[in-house]
């Protein structure tokens, strides 16, 4: 298991206005975090002066990161950063980017909630998936996006699930190769989470890209 640094461990360099030079996050906001506890607080010089590391700096921008590109509140934020400060592993504090990124699931009819869970839990039957959709925010949302299509006259959508499972599972593989091979406990977590937040995005915009191209070659010549 990768040595767990602390924000402390490095060697103390910077006040407040280079931190936030550094960081490029305002001096008003490193101290907004400072008191909620997103940012622990650096080495104490005097009583009202301390010194910060390039550790803060990287917290700082991975704060920034998940609010500004991957649009977490910074609740959910706090949520992730305990996760990480609290000892869990890099699995668990995936675990809870992945409940934090999901939200809480809208309400669907109750008729098309269960249609949706009965065709999640066959998929999760074929391909040996264990899941507990009860305490699984992300299955939640998987069941009520199935359910809104199937509300909406789309049930069709439902038709590829397989393939879609299959796709997903290539990328969350390629997702986890982004970590393979790192030995800093540091650097583990945060290129999980740019994977897992940054890397929505990212995915999000390369299929949009492409659903545009598969457009204008499938549908221009459609009769």
């Amino acid at each position: 298991m990768p040595r767990r640094p602390t924000l402390g461990s490095e060697r103390m360099r910077m006040r407040m206005a280079e931190l936030s030079a550094e960081s490029g996050v305002p001096v008003a906001t490193v101290k907004y975090y400072l008191r909620e506890g997103l940012l622990p607080p650096g080495e104490r010089t005097s009583p009202n002066q301390a010194r910060y590391s390039a550790a803060h700096v990287q917290r700082l921008r991975l704060i920034k990161a998940l609010t500004e590109v991957g649009g977490l509140p910074l609740a959910s934020v706090g949520a992730v950063l305990a996760a990480i400060d609290g000892g869990e592993t890099p699995h668990e504090t995936m675990g809870v980017v992945q409940q934090e990124l999901a939200g809480d699931p809208p309400k669907v009819s109750e008729e098309a909630a269960e249609w949706a869970s009965e065709l999640l839990r066959d998929l999760a039957r074929r391909h040996g998936w264990k899941w507990h959709p009860e305490e699984n925010r992300t299955v939640g949302n998987l069941v009520a996006a199935l359910a809104t299509a199937k509300e909406l006259g789309h049930e069709k959508l439902a038709e590829r699930l397989d393939e879609y499972f299959v796709l997903a599972l290539r990328v969350a593989e390629l997702d986890v190769e982004v970590v393979t091979g790192l030995t800093s406990f540091d650097k583990i977590i945060e290129a999980g989470l740019i994977a897992t937040v940054l890397g929505d995005r990212i995915f999000t915009g390369l299929r949009h890209v492409a659903q545009e191209f598969a457009s204008r070659e499938l549908l221009d010549r459609a009769p």
